[in-house]
């Protein structure tokens, strides 16, 4: 298996409560500095979806 490669966020430094993302050929791997065991994926079709609704508010209550 390829080893990931894991990025945060620079707003995060050194927490550990943040996203990390891994991007490999097609798939977008995530998870959470805090359960770095658990991940799930996305298709970078999905994760372009993700990032524009995050962009675009579409989450904020």
């Amino acid at each position: 298996m390829e080893e990931l490669i894991w990025q945060r966020p620079s707003l995060c430094g050194d927490g550990n409560n943040c996203p990390e993302v891994a991007i490999t050929g097609d798939t977008v791997h995530l998870r959470s500095s805090l359960l770095p065991s658990s991940t799930t994926q996305l298709t970078l079709a999905e994760w372009r979806d993700l990032v524009t609704g995050v962009r675009n508010g579409e989450f904020d209550v």
